[in-house]
């Protein structure tokens, strides 16, 4: 067989699993039948002694236990021909996880469709204000969210804060719900190898960056470092390390560090890089569920209000004028000086 042929593979790994089903049960059925023909000596014992006191007598299995082997037996012949277990048969019912996964869900989004629905036409300040939209809002975040940033909101090392002030990729109503939607992804780059730096400057940059906001630092390898920022690092964060939040550059000024501001943990990040993602929901929750969650984590607290629309372009005011033979010939006719 060939097994570079992706097909004869499958066809080998089917076989394979049908063969030790079929012997598995059959064998089964085999064992408990020549059990029936074996001879037994009811009361003596087979010489079987385990801390002398316990002993193995020959006798039967008692027949209620016995035909309940059979019975299992059975059931499993049965259950094989009606559902998925031998290999790439599918069974009678052709029965699937994913088709009962779809109809579970089909019949859920029908009872509970029109409880979410409700709150899509609202915008995301009204509902973060509902108490019923809050709790629904909230239990969404219990299954889908604290993972990652704990059941408080509170974030952990590499998992950000939602209760602060302090948004990678923007904290309106809008960014909010684009980042649930779509996800994000985060990358550092790593610049603690040569040809962008040595382990010296790396720590030498490091430093600069902690003076910046206002954590212990090395002046002299700070000083050394502000000449080395601008051409490892200020392309993402900025000359003056405030980041770029709509490219989700975070702000190196402030007192917030997504992993840590020990200057081991800010060494090997500059030095290895980090990513990080945040994965989609849109596909997966869907409109409704996603426009619940994002009015619920804007409401925690650190949430931005939309930006106001811009006003409207104001319109040019045409103001009409007669016609030149409408205008009579007094007026048309200059005024005097006096």
């Amino acid at each position: 067989m060939d097994f570079n042929n992706t097909g004869d593979l499958v066809g080998f790994w089917n076989l394979f699993v049908v063969v030790i089903v079929a012997v598995s049960v059959i064998g089964c059925g085999v064992f408990l039948w020549m059990q029936d023909f074996a001879k037994h000596k009811p009361g003596e014992v087979t010489g079987h002694v385990w801390d002398e006191t316990l002993e193995e007598y020959s006798n039967p299995l008692p027949n209620w236990w016995r035909w309940m082997f059979y019975f299992t037996v059975v059931f499993s012949l049965v259950y094989l021909a009606l559902y998925p277990g031998m290999g790439s048969y599918k069974g009678q019912f052709d029965w699937t996880m994913r088709g009962q996964y779809d109809a579970e869900m089909k019949a859920a989004d029908a009872q509970y469709g029109p409880k979410f629905n409700q709150f899509l036409k609202q915008d995301i300040m009204t509902v973060a204000a509902n108490p019923e939209a809050k709790q629904m809002g909230g239990r969404l975040f219990q299954t889908y969210c604290a993972q990652c940033h704990g059941g408080d909101a509170g974030g952990q090392p590499s998992f950000p804060n939602l209760k602060d002030g302090d948004w990678l990729w923007g904290g309106t109503p809008e960014k909010i719900k684009e980042t649930l939607t779509q996800g994000r992804m985060g990358i550092m780059t790593p610049k603690g190898t040569k040809p962008d730096m040595d382990a010296e400057q790396t720590k030498d940059v490091v430093h600069f960056v902690r003076s910046l906001s206002g954590l212990s630092s090395d002046s002299i390898r700070a000083q050394r470092g502000k000449e080395l920022f601008p051409q490892a690092c200020a392309a993402c964060h900025g000359p003056e390390g405030k980041g770029n939040q709509d490219a989700g550059y975070p702000n190196l000024t402030d007192k917030v560090w997504l992993y840590s501001s020990q200057e081991a943990s800010m060494i090997e990040t500059v030095t290895k890089g980090r990513q990080n993602q945040m994965p989609a929901f849109g596909d997966f929750l869907g409109e409704a569920k996603v426009h619940l969650l994002t009015a619920y984590v804007w409401g925690l607290g650190g949430g931005v209000k939309a930006a106001p629309p811009a006003p409207p372009a104001a319109a040019e005011v045409v103001v009409p004028v007669a016609p030149a033979e409408a205008v009579p010939a007094e007026a048309a006719k200059p005024a005097e000086k006096k």
